[in-house]
This record gives C-alpha cells, sequence and structure tokens, in this order.
C-alpha cells in the first residue's frame, strides 16, 4: 500500500491518580488528578503487540499524525512519518501519542485548574521532570489495557523520553528509537534554556506566573522560541535558507527594522508559537529537561545505567546538528554496547541541523521501517524469539 494520512482525528483523554492516589513525582511532590491528551492512529491487534508510542519534543503535543476532526487545518507534527506506508506504518502498528505531563495541549500542567484553589495552578504547580512525563505515559498505556510496547521513539526531548521508558521499564519497550537526544544536556544546551526562561520572566506581563485570564507574556515567550530556533538549525541550513537577503526590501533601512529575511523568519517562529504555547509550560518543560541526566540511575556511570535494558535499540543523530551533536548519541550507544545490547548507531548525512529529526522523513524511513518491521517479526508468534 502506498504513502498516506491517517485521515480525520480526535484527541482523547484519560484522568487519573485521583486524590489520595495521588502521582508521587521524582521531587517527592504528589500531583493529581492528573489528565493526559493522547490520540491514536491505526488498530490494536489481537495480541495487543502492535503498539508503538511516539514520544514529542519541547513544543510537540500528542497531535502527531492527520488532520483534527474540529477543522484545524494543522497537520500532525510527525505526518511525515506516521501513516499508511509510512516509517511508522498505521497499516501495521497501533502508533499512541501523548501531550507530556507539565504541558499545555490538553495534558495537567501549570495552566491547570488546581483543585485546592479553583483557579490556574501557575507556579504552584509541582516541577516535574522526564522520568514524571514518563510514568504518567506508562499510566495511560496500562489504561490502554497494553503490557508491553513493540517500540518507543521520539526526537530531541522525545529521545529522553525513549531513554528514560527503556531504563525506567525495560520489560515493556520491545525496541528504542531515540533520535537526536542526549543522555544529559549540556552546559551550553542549559545556557540557551536558561535565558530562554530569564526571557519570559523578565517580561511585565509575566507577572511570577499569575498572568493567566489577562494579557500573557506573549514578547518574553516569542524571545524565547526566537532564541530556541536558533539552536534547531544549522549555520548551512541557514545561510542556504536565508543568506544575508533583506526582506521586503532593496536596500538597507539604516533603522531599528526588519532588514534580513532570517529576522522576519525569527519574528515569524516567534509570533506563531505565542498563539499555541503556555510560557509557564515551556519553564517547567526546559527546567525538566535540564534536569535529565540518564547517568544518574548508574550512580554517575551512563554503562550502569544502560545495563539493564533488554530492547533493541537504533539511534540516529544528524551530521549537522549541534545542539544535540552526533558524539553524543555515540555515548548512548557505546554504554548500551557495554551492557550487551543489540545497537544500531547511524548519523545521517543533513543540513538542517537539529531540526532534521522532523525533515528528513525519507532517510529515517528507511531506517525505521525495516528496524520495526524486524523487531515485530522476531517477536510474532512462530518468530525467532518465541
Amino acid at each position: 500500500m502506498g504513502t498516506g494520512s491517517v485521515g480525520t482525528v480526535r484527541t482523547e483523554y484519560y484522568s487519573f491518580a485521583e486524590p489520595p492516589g495521588e502521582l508521587v513525582l521524582e521531587s517527592g511532590e504528589r500531583l493529581g488528578p492528573v489528565t493526559i491528551a493522547y490520540e491514536t492512529y491505526g488498530s490494536l491487534d489481537a495480541a495487543r503487540g502492535n503498539a508503538v508510542l511516539i514520544l514529542h519534543a519541547l513544543s510537540g503535543d500528542a497531535h502527531a499524525a492527520g488532520l483534527h476532526a474540529d477543522g484545524g487545518a494543522r497537520p500532525g507534527w510527525w505526518d511525515n512519518m506516521i501513516g499508511p506506508g509510512k516509517a511508522f506504518d498505521t497499516d501495521r502498528y497501533f502508533v499512541i501519542c501523548s501531550n507530556v505531563l507539565g504541558g499545555c495541549m490538553g495534558s495537567t500542567g501549570p495552566s491547570s485548574v488546581n483543585p485546592a484553589t479553583g483557579g490556574p495552578y501557575a507556579l504552584d504547580f509541582p516541577f516535574i521532570t522526564i522520568a514524571d512525563m514518563v510514568r504518567a505515559q506508562k499510566a495511560l498505556i496500562d489504561h490502554l489495557g497494553i503490557r508491553e510496547l513493540l517500540a518507543v521513539a521520539g526526537g530531541s526531548m522525545g529521545g529522553m523520553q525513549v531513554l528514560e521508558w527503556a531504563t525506567a521499564y525495560p520489560e515493556m519497550v520491545r525496541a528504542a528509537i531515540p533520535i537526536a537526544t542526549t543522555s544529559h544536556l549540556s552546559a551550553q544546551g542549559i545556557a540557551f534554556n536558561e535565558v530562554g526562561r530569564r526571557a519570559i520572566m523578565s517580561d511585565p506581563a509575566w507577572k511570577g506566573g499569575n498572568y493567566y485570564g489577562g494579557e500573557p507574556p506573549r514578547n518574553g515567550l516569542a524571545l524565547a522560541r526566537m532564541i530556541g530556533h536558533i539552536t534547531y538549525l544549522s549555520d548551512e541550513a541557514m545561510h542556504r535558507k536565508f543568506g544575508r537577503r533583506l526582506h521586503d526590501r532593496k536596500e538597507l533601512s539604516y533603522e531599528f527594522l526588519t532588514d534580513f529575511q532570517v529576522e522576519s523568519y525569527l519574528h515569524h517562529q516567534g509570533d506563531a508559537f505565542t498563539q499555541r504555547f503556555d510560557a509557564n509550560a515551556y519553564l517547567y518543560i526546559t527546567k525538566a529537561i535540564d534536569y535529565f541526566d540518564l547517568s544518574e540511575k548508574g550512580g554517575g556511570s551512563l554503562v550502569r545505567a544502560c545495563a539493564g535494558v533488554r530492547a533493541s535499540f537504533l539511534i540516529i543523530s544528524f551530521s549537522s546538528d549541534w545542539l544535540y551533536p552526533p558524539y553524543q548519541n555515540k555515548e548512548i550507544a557505546d554504554a548500551l554496547r557495554v551492557g550487551g545490547a543489540e545497537v544500531s548507531f547511524v548519523v545521517l548525512d543533513s543540513s538542517y541541523g537539529h531540526d532534521a529529526f522532523l525533515l528528513e522523513a525519507e532517510q529515517q524511513t528507511r531506517l525505521i521501517s525495516h528496524f520495526l518491521r524486524h523487531v515485530h517479526e522476531d517477536h510474532a508468534p512462530g518468530g525467532a524469539h518465541r
């Protein structure tokens, strides 16, 4: 069958952790009730053995493929990878994607209602980690009646969640596909995140996080997005896309106006982001990224942290990604191999930078399709591992 769209989709919601059974967070705080927004594509087979969990990056959400039934015109953020005949082939696999805990696209986060006050949590929302996000996802997977996932896959922060899944719940993960990710954020990465957070908190409209019901800190959030977006692109990609071409003019303005196309592009990205994302959620999620360090599971050793994994791994990196460069992905592959894991590590040649995991569909599709088919067939009834 050729490639196609999953068609019209609906976002669903699962609520759990009602008091006194709140979700216990890594910080020791308790949170409940918790709602997780999610979407599914394809059909779960009779053996419930074809489920693939897709994990999104910082600005992503549960809407990974297709078009919303409510008439929204925006296709899913990984629509080029999920669907009939695509990398995550919905003719073969039951694909699930949920909005992370702490997000603002339907899952419980700082903009959600705090049952203790009746108003938004704002900064009363507890700090969350990548492990907390995965713990909430596990509750959803349990709710769906899935005991084992064929694969977990995601890029960037989604890749961090993949690593957390494979190490925290090794008995539930057959295959893991972390893409353009890292086992811990570098000092440079933390620095960029902090500048973005300070841009938000320096906006007078932020009001200590208590801006709900009024004007949100659009300028600060737009600036944070502009800063982040620079890290997602390579120098080559920016040169090819923009160079020093002028925007809407034939000569320099000699004023503080938008002279260059690259400036206009960043302004557009920042403004568009403020229409769909909550500033406080940006603060919490970037802090969760900063806190992630897989080696802590092994007392500071990445090898020990990876020692208990059972999954087969396909690790994909991109040559021009300077945010999470190939050597950081190779460190993960090396640590897994020491523990005896089955690992394929590939560096794809791409000029797109970190954003390549969203754009290089053809190269990734060849790798992922073959890898998933191999894992699926090996674990099917009568397969080599049964």
